[in-house]
């Protein structure tokens, strides 16, 4: 893993493209999650994606307004923001690059949303690559 000594998580990680083993899209960093060590230090455990996890860090009138969007698009349940492991970061750099295929990943339900009903009508979307 190539991961910078010290990591500062507001510059080095926060809205950073994330992508996968192949250099596919993954998402953005919106949040992350800590934990902490037996002897109280603290460490980044996980990278969050998703508007639930974006609208909770910025707070306020603006956050809570977008986490409640995203809980209305939701489909089911309790929605949740797409968890990675640290562990699965291979390096960070100008994009944060994980050691994995996005299709071991889970896609929040929101995005899958996005995708199908507004990015996929816009003309031309979906031969962009091309």
């Amino acid at each position: 893993m190539s991961v910078p000594d010290p990591l500062r998580v507001d510059f080095q990680l926060l809205d950073r493209q994330i992508v996968d083993l192949d250099g596919y899209l993954v998402g953005k960093a919106d949040d992350v999650e800590f934990g902490t060590t037996e002897d109280g230090r603290p460490f980044v455990a996980a990278i969050l994606v998703g508007h639930h996890a974006l609208g909770r860090r910025i707070g306020g009138v603006l956050g809570r307004w977008m986490a409640a969007v995203a809980r209305r698009l939701h489909t089911t349940g309790d929605p949740q923001p797409l968890r990675i492991p640290f562990e699965r970061v291979a390096e960070i750099g100008s994009a944060i690059r994980l050691d994995v295929r996005h299709e071991l990943l889970d896609t929040p339900a929101l995005e899958l949303w996005l995708r199908d009903n507004v990015i996929g009508r816009i003309p031309g979307a979906t031969d962009a690559g091309e």
